[in-house]
C-alpha cells in the first residue's frame, strides 16, 4: 500500500472482552426522529416540521345551539362537571373522566356554592371580607376559564376549527355552559363521521370440478346401464365479483 493512501480500517491492538448482553436486548425498537414526519392527508407527501394546518373549518353547531341536543343540554345545565369529564376523556384517553369531573366540581361548582353562601350572609359578614371573597372567586373563575380554554384549543387544533365566536379562554369565561355543550356536540359529530361502515360480506363462488375423459366415459357407461336414466348436467355460472 502506498504511503499517501491511508487505510480506512482500524487495527485492533488488543482483544475485546465479551460484553454481557441480556436476551432480547438487541431486538428493541429504535426510534428514528427523521422518520416521524407529518404527511399530507390528500397525497401522503411528507410535510415540513414547521407546517401547521390552517384553522379555517367552521363548527358544525353554533355556540347557542344547545337545544339541538336536549340530552347534552340538560347534562350541561345541571351536571356540567360530568359533561366536562366526558369531553376531556374523549379528547385525551389517558385522562379518566372522573378526575376531570372532580376537578371541575371542586373549582367551578364549589366556587358557585361559595358565592351563593357569601351573598346569603351579606348582612352578617364584614364588607371587607365579602369583597375579599368576591375577588378570590373572580380570580378562580378566570383561572378555570383558562384551564377549560386550553382543552378547547386542543379540540380546535385536532379538527382545524376556527375561533368561534372569540378566543377559547374568553368563550369559557363568558359562556362556559354553552361552550361545554358545543364541544360535546362537535366531538360527537366527528366520532359519528369517523365510524367504520358496515362490512359487506361476499360469499365465494361454489367449488368447480373438472372431469377428465375417463371420468366422462365411466359416467356415460353407468348411465347407460341404468336404462333410460339420463346423465345429469350441471350448469356453472361465473359471476363477476
Amino acid at each position: 500500500m502506498a504511503e499517501g493512501n491511508l487505510s480506512r480500517y482500524v487495527k485492533l491492538t488488543k482483544e475485546q472482552a465479551p460484553a454481557d448482553i441480556t436476551p432480547g436486548e438487541l431486538n428493541q425498537p429504535v426510534q428514528v426522529p427523521e422518520l416521524n414526519v407529518k404527511t399530507c392527508i390528500e397525497c401522503g407527501q411528507p410535510l415540513p416540521a414547521s407546517y401547521e394546518s390552517p384553522a379555517d373549518e367552521p363548527w358544525t353547531t353554533g355556540i347557542c345551539g344547545c337545544c339541538q341536543d336536549p340530552d347534552v343540554c340538560w347534562t350541561g345545565l345541571f351536571c356540567p362537571c360530568v359533561l366536562f369529564g366526558r369531553n376531556v376523556e374523549s379528547l385525551k384517553e389517558e385522562i379518566p373522566w372522573t378526575n376531570a369531573c372532580v376537578c371541575h366540581a371542586i373549582f367551578v361548582e364549589g366556587g358557585i356554592t361559595l358565592a351563593a353562601a357569601t351573598a346569603m350572609f351579606n348582612g352578617y359578614v364584614d364588607p371587607n371580607t365579602i369583597r375579599l371573597f368576591a375577588e378570590g372567586l373572580l380570580f378562580a373563575w378566570w383561572i378555570c376559564g383558562i384551564y377549560n380554554g386550553l382543552f378547547r384549543e386542543e379540540l380546535q387544533r385536532k379538527y382545524h376549527l376556527q375561533d368561534s365566536p372569540c378566543d377559547p379562554c374568553m368563550v369559557h369565561c363568558c359562556m362556559h355552559w354553552c361552550a361545554l355543550c358545543q364541544e360535546h356536540r362537535e366531538m360527537k359529530g366527528h366520532l359519528s363521521d369517523n365510524a367504520v361502515a358496515a362490512m359487506t360480506i361476499v360469499n365465494p363462488p361454489p367449488v368447480q370440478e373438472m372431469k377428465t375423459d375417463e371420468g366422462r366415459k365411466s359416467t356415460s357407461s353407468s348411465s347407460s346401464g341404468n336404462g333410460d336414466e339420463l346423465p345429469r348436467s350441471t350448469n356453472f355460472e361465473i359471476q363477476q365479483l
